[in-house]
């Protein structure tokens, strides 16, 4: 009886523990769930433009969770493009999620399960992956699902309402929503900036990089997801080398 009772407030701790990570991932998550919101209505309205019903536009927010991917295969599905050449593309526009994921899977505890890990690279997005990267310590994978939870179900009824009411809208209101999304990122970049004068100086850097690689005449011909993962394993290397982290 005694170990039953043990077993038991071990139970109840881990729970309240893990609904409190959940919450607070959720509490974390509604801003970008926002401004997800007004980047997928935008989508949304490309979408209804191809003929895409709201239900296949849901399905394919649901299902990738990446703007520039699901634009790329609006672009393909309208073109008449053929299965090969959609899957080809969206991979290389998304392959940065996969850097992304390996990054966040450092932070994990050994101890977490396979599934929870394939679980969480699902749910990787560049701002949920901007969040989850600034927790200390081991992430605990539920933090992340919290997020999600809120942000992909904005993402997702963004895409739906801009299939069904993008059309009531004037294009240029419907494209000056985009503007949230740089939001996104300076609330994501900003405190990190403020603690540390040498992140602010790699954030600046990477953005003078950023602009480099887009107007470079060889560089820029590289698409754009192989330019962010080239600009990622250069300034994150750098910085590794630069000033790296001390093991506790």
């Amino acid at each position: 009886m005694c170990y039953g009772i043990v077993f038991n407030c071990f139970i109840n701790e881990a729970y309240d523990l893990n609904r409190k990570i959940f919450l607070k991932g959720l509490r974390d998550g509604i801003p970008i769930a926002m401004g997800y919101l007004a980047v997928a209505f935008t989508l949304g309205i490309a979408a209804a433009n191809i003929d895409m019903t709201a239900f296949q536009s849901f399905l394919m927010s649901f299902g990738m969770l990446a703007s520039a991917g699901e634009y790329a295969a609006i672009i393909l599905i309208g073109s008449a493009a053929g299965i090969l050449e959609m899957i080809a593309t969206t991979l290389i526009i998304n392959l940065r999620y996969f850097l992304m994921s390996c990054s966040l899977s450092q932070k994990l505890s050994p101890e977490e399960p396979m599934w929870k890990r394939m679980l969480l690279a699902w749910f990787v997005t560049d701002e949920l992956f901007g969040i989850s990267s600034a927790v200390e310590g081991y992430l605990n994978p539920v933090y992340t699902y919290g997020a999600a939870a809120v942000s992909v179900a904005g993402w997702c009824l963004g895409t739906v309402l801009g299939v069904v009411v993008g059309d009531i809208l004037p294009v240029r209101l419907a494209s000056a929503m985009n503007v949230a999304l740089y939001g996104m990122f300076l609330a994501i970049i900003i405190p990190p900036a403020r603690k540390s004068r040498f992140m602010a100086v790699l954030i600046t850097l990477s953005m003078l990089l950023s602009l480099v690689f887009s107007k470079a005449p060889v560089i820029s011909e590289i698409s754009e997801g192989f330019r962010i993962i080239i600009l990622t394993v250069v300034t994150a290397g750098a910085a590794a080398f630069i000033r790296p982290v001390e093991e506790e």
